[in-house]
């Protein structure tokens, strides 16, 4: 399923990341990237050594622990601390899909890239072309949302970057490993997750307030993994 999550920061608080960003030192996104992909990759990020991308991904992590609407979608076991990327001057990144597994920083230890996501860092209007497109079991989706809104993706779909013909986009990505790994039975979580916070707010004493709580948490005892 695809998520937009809005407001994860708020303009003030972009504001004060693009002020970063926009000095920061970029490098060839290539060089992250797996040999297919770096075939089709045009763009420029923030190395993962960079103090920078690491003050600004610890700030996004402790922004994702305390977002419900994320914590819900994803179920979260381990999140890989985010990237930072810099499309302009005809950057883009065409169909791929990201690696499976990847290296838990500084831990010996792997993460498995069950749910991608990109949090946007431009306004539509700073940039032309430039949308997030998915393609998924439920059809193909265009993401280019306002900065600020963090996109919650499967990370086993096929998606790439639309070229950008003017502007710049900035934009946050990174991993998560999800305690419930199958896509479906995660979405079977979410829904009813959903309908038991409107049932909770519109009838707060109703007795199935409980019984689907119940439900729900047996359910993902039964399929989560940790």
């Amino acid at each position: 399923m695809v998520v937009d999550i809005p407001e994860l920061f708020s303009r003030e608080e972009v504001r004060q990341m693009r002020a970063l960003l926009e000095s920061a030192a970029w490098t060839d996104g290539r060089t992250t990237a797996g040999h297919r992909a770096a075939r089709v990759k045009d763009n420029e990020q923030l190395a993962a050594s960079d103090p920078l991308a690491q003050k600004l991904g610890q700030q996004v992590l402790e922004r994702l622990g305390q977002t419900a609407l994320f914590i819900a979608a994803a179920l979260p076991a381990r999140v890989l601390p985010p990237r930072f990327s810099r499309y302009a001057g005809a950057g883009q990144y065409g169909d791929h899909v990201d690696n499976a597994i990847f290296p838990m920083p500084g831990t010996g230890e792997h993460l498995r890239s069950d749910i991608s996501a990109t949090l946007f860092l431009s306004d539509p209007d700073e940039y032309d072309g430039g949308e997030l497109v998915i393609a998924d079991t439920f059809g193909t989706h265009s993401a280019k949302p306002a900065a600020g809104h963090l996109i919650v993706y499967p990370g086993s779909s096929l998606h790439r970057v639309a070229l950008v013909t003017r502007g710049v986009r900035y934009a946050a990505f990174f991993w998560t490993q999800s305690f419930v790994p199958s896509p479906e039975r995660r979405r079977l979580l979410f829904d009813l997750d959903g309908a038991i916070q409107s049932l909770a707010g519109d009838h707060p004493e109703h007795g199935s307030v409980d019984t689907f709580t119940q439900v729900y948490h047996n359910l993902l005892r039964q399929w989560s993994q940790t």
